[in-house]
């Protein structure tokens, strides 16, 4: 399965960071300039990658699914990703979710157990 992420050399430094005291959004802004996936730091450090990654499919593909498909689209027409991305954080919706398969459900690739406040709707 791979090191908990938290052990994993590819991604210690990102959130020793955190650790620290250093804003998530300030790690995962190093993890863009490192040409990481910056939504890796939303995942449990105490679970591998892997572990994460993977999962049962079910519910519509993202492509799919009416809450992200225009988002989807947006970007099938042209429109820059980073540009799809500000919609959604317009929307109220997390712009990591356009970095996921677009063939895969959100819950297949969703992190399972959230220990963070909840979300607006």
């Amino acid at each position: 399965d791979g090191p908990p992420l938290k052990d994993d050399p590819k991604f210690s430094k990102y959130i020793k960071m955190m650790k620290m005291g250093l804003p998530k959004e300030a790690a995962k802004h190093a993890m863009v300039r490192d040409q990481l996936d910056p939504c890796i730091l939303d995942m449990d450090p105490e679970k591998s990658l892997k572990s994460q990654a993977k999962g049962d499919d079910d519910g519509p593909p993202l492509k799919d699914d009416p809450k992200f498909s225009k988002y989807i689209k947006m970007m099938k027409m042209g429109l820059p990703k980073e540009a799809a991305k500000h919609a959604m954080v317009r929307d109220q919706l997390d712009p990591c979710i356009l970095d996921m398969d677009p063939e895969k459900s959100l819950k297949s690739q969703a992190k399972g157990d959230d220990d963070g406040p909840p979300l607006k709707d």
